[in-house]
């Protein structure tokens, strides 16, 4: 059993830690060792633009080109040839951590973004940052380490980073992004603690800069579908949820197993996903939650953080969530809702970056059906770059902005309340749909 606690890890602590050696030190406040080497031979990275002068956007500087299809209008509707804005009016980015997710996902999808670029890296591990810079045709000049981040301040190619750290060192790079005058696109979970939360949405506000946390759910086409039949009540009205999030971690030397860096276990990583995408589904906001953790005595992945927890989440409509994630169970990723007009939907599998399968099955007089309306996929994490792109061009609230992953924060404190003590604990009853979301994307 564990808890959010309002902290930054200690420095003697650092040493145990791997992730490239605790990020190779990061920078200042909760990184403090040092950088195994400089990027440069100047230590500095103060690229000049290309572009000065002519900055992201507009988005009506798109270009579009129409191409005929060659099939029958029998054949369903084609997918129509994106509307995609020059290469020099893309937002560019700085990709602040070079991890499994930023090298397997997040860089494959700026191929696929429509108004979003790569403009520089950020990282610890200097031969790394110079491959990667190589593969995608990032400028040597613009590659900078934790204790130089700073001087993106003045690197006009930049107009915002892309936070993918361990947890608990977002708000350090998201208050510094800021400082240096840089809109922020942060991996969830958001951080380690409401308060440290709080922290990051005031060091924007006060900055004039948008901050945006990383809910690719709620940009996803099939997820829009499943909150669309919630919402318009499709089948009725949904009283019961029911989501699983559970996978088998492995090296339990790795961050996530680290409390000081985590701030939980599966709970923060991926139970967070049974937490929001509930949320979005409804609109609502929970008013109470239930819950408790389980941990196999022994197991030495979890010295420091839970191995599972199994919760419910109360809403003001009557619906309840029941949601379980788990650290030490084969991969499972799931959600169901259960209406009370003949039908049910949901989403097997879910969570997972390709492969999404929405499945319904409705009552029709004697019939039983059961379907899997898809619609076409696209790269999540392109969705949410672009769209948090747009809003920079378009000065917009992001849909998912700091306050969205705030609420979050506060539920899964709540929640490891209620695992403490083996009792419920109630919330702020919040009646509004959508309180803490911004401007819905736009869909593709």
């Amino acid at each position: 059993m564990t808890d959010f606690k309002d902290h930054k890890p200690e420095t003697s602590t650092q040493k145990a830690y791997d992730r490239r050696q605790f990020i190779e030190s990061a920078g200042k406040g909760i990184i403090a060792a040092t950088v195994a080497g400089e990027l440069l031979a100047s230590g500095t990275a103060s690229a000049q633009s290309t572009n000065i002068g002519s900055g992201p956007g507009p988005m009506s500087a798109a270009v579009k080109v129409e191409v005929p299809s060659q099939h029958a209008k029998s054949e369903g509707e084609q997918p129509a040839a994106p509307s995609i804005l020059p290469k020099e009016k893309r937002v560019g980015y700085a990709i602040v951590g070079l991890g499994e997710l930023t090298l397997g996902q997040i860089m494959e999808a700026f191929g696929a973004c429509k108004n979003s670029k790569p403009v520089a890296l950020v990282s610890g591990d200097a031969a790394k940052a110079q491959k990667v810079a190589q593969q995608y045709g990032i400028s040597p000049k613009n590659i900078y380490n934790y204790q130089n981040y700073d001087n993106i301040k003045n690197n006009p190619e930049i107009d915002a980073v892309y936070i993918v750290l361990p947890n608990a060192m977002h708000e350090e790079f998201v208050v510094r992004a800021a400082k240096a005058g840089k809109h922020v696109l942060c991996e969830k979970p958001m951080t380690t603690s409401s308060k440290s939360a709080e922290r990051m949405i005031d060091a924007c506000k006060k900055a004039g800069k948008k901050l945006m946390v990383a809910y690719r759910i709620q940009y996803e086409p099939n997820n829009r579908q499943i909150k669309d039949f919630t919402r318009q009540q499709k089948y009725g009205k949904v009283k019961v949820i029911t989501s699983v999030n559970v996978q088998n971690i492995g090296d339990p030397n790795q961050w996530r197993l680290k409390k000081a860096l985590s701030g939980g276990g599966s709970l923060p990583d991926i139970g967070l996903y049974d937490i929001n995408t509930n949320r979005y589904l409804l609109g609502e906001e929970p008013y109470m939650v239930n819950a408790t953790t389980y941990t196999t005595p022994n197991d030495p992945r979890f010295k420091e953080v839970e191995e599972a927890v199994m919760f419910q989440m109360y809403f003001p409509s009557g619906a309840i969530a029941n949601n379980t994630c788990s650290y030490g169970a084969h991969n499972s990723k799931h959600y169901r809702c259960y209406a009370d007009n003949g039908g049910w939907f949901g989403m097997d599998p879910a969570f997972d970056y390709k492969g999404l399968m929405p499945e319904v099955g409705h009552v029709e007089g004697k019939v039983q059906n059961k379907s899997n309306p898809k619609l076409p996929e696209e790269n999540q994490f392109a969705l949410e770059i672009d769209h948090f792109s747009e809003c920079v061009i378009e000065n917009k609230t992001p849909y998912t902005p700091g306050e969205e992953g705030l609420q979050d924060q506060k539920i899964m404190e709540a929640i490891y309340e209620s695992a403490r003590t083996g009792k419920p604990v109630q919330l702020e009853r919040i009646d509004k749909l959508d309180a803490f979301r911004g401007t819905p994307p736009k869909e593709s």
